[in-house]
């Protein structure tokens, strides 16, 4: 190591950009800022109610000490310090040499390529991956390659929406934030989003967060918002995704029939669609409902509408939609044996729901039988225990009561191990995920 002593008669511009460059034992550390402030590392995990991980001392050459230690070589012992003496104002320059890595061949971060590298933070969980990112500017871009963000999921988990925003801005295509809480106002400004499957089903949310957020979806295919309050102008921002497959608006409110019209007039590509148990539907909402919903449906739950759905508006439904394979309208009391006619104009249909139609007469189901494409019929509250299985053998080709809960439209379908959402497993979540 030398050192070289600079005289006070050098002028002070020169000086100021003299520094002392720490040994490898030195505990300075340096802070750099490529687009992306490293102390937000935890400002993000503390906005998604985890703590950060506790940073770790990372070589200055980006090489691993257990790896090089394992490699049997003796490192050579710490460098001390050299202190100027004499006039305080001198300042010390201390070189020391660049590690051999030669010595060391295959061990060095810095020499694994790229694809390498996003394998190995593939298999890293959310917090570990911001963790990582804050190592240097090449792992920053790495550690936020669009290849990682495709699917995120933080179910049931304490957000800050500003926190949703630039996690959903590094180009998050499927997103699973299902029963989460999030109870503060979105205050950054945002690019569009790129999202195209998103489930925030049964979440406490603002609605003006809400708002701010649909806001910026304009390529949805799949949205899920069960249970949650709307509004004319989220309703309205909804009827942008031209593009919708499946909608899940089942026990939602707040919204008028106007909305609900503009938006099942913009969808022109529902496959399946859910507006089951709006609790403040009137007559009036599954009139415009029957009337605008788009003949590309094959898949409809109107279930829970009690009084307000009448027979003229199975008609109307039915005519309008003559492609439907699975139909639920459990929960009509309006409705009777009278409609059964209605049913056998739809040519594909498989999978009926009538349960708890009370004016339905259990014998007066045998004519549903002869309905040639029809799979399954779930009549849970209509027909007594001890005439269950009488109907069960006059209809031995259908498959009765099989199921008590409806999945038209509704990302998750039974519990699986890992999160799936309309068929797409999110990968990158607050657990550590398992490597391919």
């Amino acid at each position: 190591m030398h050192a070289f002593k600079i005289p006070e008669s050098v002028d002070a511009m020169h000086r100021k950009h003299l520094q002392e460059i720490p040994d490898q034992t030195s505990n300075v550390t340096t802070s750099f800022t490529w687009g992306w402030d490293s102390s937000k590392t935890s400002e993000l995990l503390s906005g998604m109610g985890v703590s950060a991980l506790e940073k770790e001392e990372v070589d200055s050459e980006n090489i691993p000490q257990e790896l090089l230690s394992n490699l049997g070589h003796q490192q050579s012992p710490p460098r001390k310090r050299l202190k100027s003496k004499g006039n305080d104002k001198d300042f010390v320059i201390i070189r020391r040499p660049k590690l051999n890595r030669e010595n060391f061949p295959g061990v060095s971060w810095d020499s694994l390529p790229d694809e390498l590298l996003l394998g190995i933070f593939s298999c890293l969980c959310l917090p570990e991956l911001l963790h990582v990112s804050s190592v240097c500017k090449r792992w920053y871009h790495l550690a936020f390659d669009e290849s990682l963000w495709q699917t995120l999921d933080l179910t049931g988990r304490n957000l800050h929406p500003d926190v949703i925003g630039r996690l959903l801005s590094r180009g998050v295509i499927a997103f699973c934030c299902p029963r989460s809480f999030v109870d503060q106002p979105l205050v950054e400004h945002f690019s569009p989003f790129r999202i195209q499957h998103m489930d925030l089903s049964h979440s406490v949310m603002d609605v003006s967060t809400l708002h701010g957020l649909l806001s910026l979806c304009s390529k949805l295919q799949n949205l899920s918002l069960e249970g949650l309050q709307l509004s004319d102008p989220i309703v309205n921002n909804l009827a942008q995704n031209s593009n919708l497959v499946r909608l899940n608006l089942s026990g939602c409110s707040g919204f008028s029939e106007s909305a609900l019209k503009t938006l099942l007039s913009s969808c022109s590509r529902l496959d399946e669609l859910n507006l089951s148990w709006c609790f403040d539907f009137t007559e009036k909402h599954v009139q415009v409902a029957v009337a605008h919903i788009s003949e590309t449906v094959t898949q409809l739950n109107l279930s829970g509408y009690r009084k307000n759905l009448q027979r003229s508006d199975v008609s109307t439904l039915i005519g309008r939609c003559p492609n439907l394979v699975h139909l639920d309208l459990s929960d009509s009391v309006m409705l009777n044996h009278e409609c059964f006619p209605e049913f056998f104009r739809l040519n594909y249909l498989q999978h009926l729901s009538l349960s708890r139609c009370y004016d339905i007469i259990p014998e007066t189901l045998l004519e549903l039988g002869e309905i040639p494409t029809l799979k399954t019929l779930q009549v849970f509250g209509i027909v007594p225990e001890n005439t269950l299985q009488l109907l069960k053998e006059a209809l031995p080709h259908l498959q009765i009561n099989c199921s008590h809960f409806t999945t038209i439209a509704r990302p998750t379908v039974g519990t699986k191990s890992h999160p799936e959402i309309w068929g797409i497993r999110c990968r990158l979540t607050l657990q550590k995920p398992s490597c391919p």
